[in-house]
């Protein structure tokens, strides 16, 4: 098992930039992929960025080059660190994590509110 506390979001003007952590805990030497999930208001979730263990990253259209995703074994934690925030990022966004073995993203952190607006 693992899991998954998101902190960081809040309220920021467009332009803006803001830092999401997300504390693992439990069998984190199974999680193979860790990624970034929002769901916008009245929409569905989408990824925004994961990174695998060995380092790779992927990022969705809307966000390359202007967000990144990274981890910090040493502290058993993963960010996201978003600059020139728009409206259009306004979304819950959820931390999650996939272990060795599994195809898809088995755990999942509450979430965590980022507003973007002036």
């Amino acid at each position: 098992q693992v899991q998954l506390v998101e902190s960081g979001g809040g309220l920021v003007q467009p332009g803006g930039s803001l830092r999401l952590s997300c504390t693992t805990s439990g069998n984190i030497f199974s999680i193979y992929y860790m990624a970034w999930y929002r769901q916008p208001p009245g929409k569905e979730r989408e990824l925004v960025a994961e990174t695998a263990t060995g380092g790779s990253t992927n990022y969705a259209d809307s966000v390359k080059g202007r967000f990144t995703i990274s981890r910090d074994n040493a502290k058993n934690t993963g960010y996201l660190q978003m600059n020139s925030l728009k409206p259009e990022d306004t979304a819950v966004y959820y931390c999650v994590a996939r272990t060795y073995g599994s195809s898809r993203y088995d755990y999942w952190g509450q979430g965590t509110q980022v507003t973007v607006s002036s």
